[in-house]
């Protein structure tokens, strides 16, 4: 009876630790596509902002035309970058992904070493809900990622993007 409870512990251990490996490679996928599209907005934006005061500076009217359409087209790119904030989101997501992987890393620790201890089932259990009320805190409080990326993650996840050599995987 005492061996199936720490096996049942630490069925659960597993459960945050691939919880947390889903959700912390779910949130980094996240965070890199919020930065790729502050770079694709934000570069273009320079430069059409750059290309619109040289034109209006210049001497000819249908470079005021010009002037004019660039400075239209780097004001709705200036509104959709402060409205969708993608710097912002990809540091919200980058964090949520290092607490994932902090929870991931104590599961491990916990399963591998703590519960190969001499603690009683009793204060292993105690440990594993601390595990689990983390968890839930960091899925109460964490942004959500979509389901494309989720997906994106999976797929890196299962080709080895997250073992260890030790483990008999790839390093990261």
């Amino acid at each position: 009876m005492a061996g199936e409870i720490k096996n049942k512990i630490i069925n659960e251990a597993k459960r945050i630790e691939e919880d947390s490996l889903y959700s912390s490679k779910g949130h980094f996928v996240t965070a890199d596509f919020w930065t790729n599209f502050h770079l694709w907005i934000g570069v273009p934006t320079a430069i059409l902002s750059a290309i619109a005061g040289a034109s209006a500076l210049s001497q000819f009217d249908n470079h005021n035309i010009i002037a004019g359409i660039l400075a239209i087209v780097v004001t709705a790119l200036t509104a959709v970058t402060t409205f969708l904030n993608p710097n912002e989101k990809a540091n919200s997501h980058r964090n949520a992904g290092n607490k994932y992987n902090s929870l991931r890393n104590k599961a491990r620790i916990f399963r591998e070493i703590d519960c190969c201890g001499g603690d009683s089932d009793q204060e292993l259990t105690t440990q594993l809900k601390e595990l689990a009320k983390q968890r839930n805190k960091l899925n109460q409080n964490c942004p959500q990622t979509s389901k494309r990326f989720y997906k994106k993650a999976r797929k890196g996840i299962e080709e080895g993007e997250a073992k260890y050599k030790v483990d008999g995987g790839e390093e990261i």
